[in-house]
């Protein structure tokens, strides 16, 4: 079965990438293309990808979500130069330490009252589904159209907001274990800082030996061009590889290891490991969203029932981020458009599939909150797709008619 998969995930992937240009112009994003193909594919249609439910094979969703992840993060790490990084600290923050537990809370509130559930499994799905994607935010922040229509400043907030935010959710996850759970206050507090601390160590290490080593072997002429176009992809999977041998938080240990081999290194080894990572972000995700059109539990997705299904989505989709924004407009030091635009324009996708199939692999599975959650994801990523071209054209359009001051 995985040669199938392969098989069609990598035509997919030939296709996407030989008329790239192309795809960026439509209204149909890769995640979302990969998405229909693993359905139309997988066991509701043709039956050619024979793969378990969501539910059922959520082990095997969360060791290929974590690895597309620091995949990713690592990519948004070395995106914009070290000085563009540092002069978005505090509006990061902010998107960090306010919008991300409020959207939490919201989503918390709207699964409660959609699907009737208890408030452990209602913060489950609170927890998991508040991180913006990474994967899915690159295609509105990264390419030709982006570049021409959205303000740098706007660009660089939803790219670093969902690098970061990808780590620090998982103290929001072991709340909610501790919620709907056998973990108590104190362990979830305990593991938190344990997980983020020694993250943000092991980051700071990788990162920093990373760049000096590179940087000297670039010196004396003892690297070949292969090698090193390669080198930052390479590192991720080294630093998430330690990060689970001690037991801390990869994803964060990833991104904070990009940020400080971004201020290690110099601008042209920034800008070729980027162009590398970029290019693989943008392919390498395919395969899991077709895995996940073929995992989709259309079972679990009925006994929700269809109002409520119905309910969760529109509730998630319009309550859990864009009110958020809008109410921190002026602490961000945002136009209207600049906070519709990340208000909306918070997808969910790769980070909630891996929370979500992290607190099955804690709690054991329940399928109420990966039947909502994965129903949420698959929404996210058709809704997302069509209109981000659409929604990028509007934005220009109305940075046209009112421009903004210089920044």
């Amino acid at each position: 079965m995985t040669d199938i998969l392969l098989t069609v995930a990598g035509a997919l992937a030939l296709v996407v990438a030989a008329f790239s240009a192309a795809v960026q112009r439509l209204p149909l994003s890769g995640p979302l293309l990969a998405l229909l193909t693993g359905i139309l594919f997988g066991p509701a249609v043709l039956g050619v990808i024979d793969l378990p439910t969501v539910v059922e094979g959520h082990e095997e969703l969360h060791e290929v979500s974590r690895i597309l992840l620091a995949v990713s993060v690592m990519a948004v790490a070395l995106r914009y130069p070290i000085r563009d990084v540092r002069a978005r600290i505090g509006p990061v923050a902010v998107l960090l330490g306010v919008a991300m537990l409020g959207m939490a809370l919201l989503t918390t509130a709207v699964s409660a009252a959609a699907l009737g559930i208890g408030l452990g499994s209602a913060a489950l799905l609170g927890a998991a589904l508040a991180p913006t994607d990474p994967v899915l935010a690159s295609s509105v922040v990264t390419g030709e159209p982006a570049e021409k229509s959205v303000s740098a400043r706007t660009r660089q907030l939803l790219s670093l907001e969902s690098g970061a935010n990808d780590g620090l959710g998982l103290p929001l996850v072991l709340a909610a274990v501790a919620i709907a759970g056998p973990l108590t206050g104190t362990e979830a507090v305990l593991e938190s800082l344990w997980q983020v601390l020694g993250a943000v160590v092991l980051g700071v290490a990788a990162g920093w030996l990373g760049g000096r080593a590179l940087r000297a072997a670039e010196e004396r002429h003892a690297v070949e061009s292969g090698p090193l176009l390669v080198f930052t992809l390479v590192l991720a999977l080294f630093v998430l590889g330690v990060s689970g041998l001690l037991h801390v938080d990869g994803i964060l240990a990833v991104f904070v290891c990009g940020l400080v081999f971004n201020a290690t290194s110099s601008a042209s080894e920034r800008a070729d490991e980027n162009k590398i990572d970029e290019a693989v972000n943008r392919l390498v995700v395919l395969p899991l969203f077709t895995a996940l059109g073929a995992m989709l539990p259309w079972r679990e997705w009925g006994e929700l029932g269809g109002w409520r299904a119905l309910l969760l989505v529109l509730g998630v989709l319009l309550l859990r981020r864009l009110p958020v924004l809008l109410t921190l407009k002026r602490p961000l030091s945002l136009t209207w458009r600049d906070a519709v635009f990340l208000g909306w324009f918070g997808p969910l996708g790769v980070s909630a599939l891996f929370y979500l199939s992290m607190e099955a692999h804690r709690l054991g599975a329940n399928s109420v909150v990966l039947a909502g959650g994965t129903l949420v994801v698959a929404a996210s990523t058709v809704v997302h797709g069509i209109t981000t071209t659409p929604g990028l054209a509007l934005y220009r359009r109305a940075a046209n008619r009112a421009p903004d001051r210089a920044r």
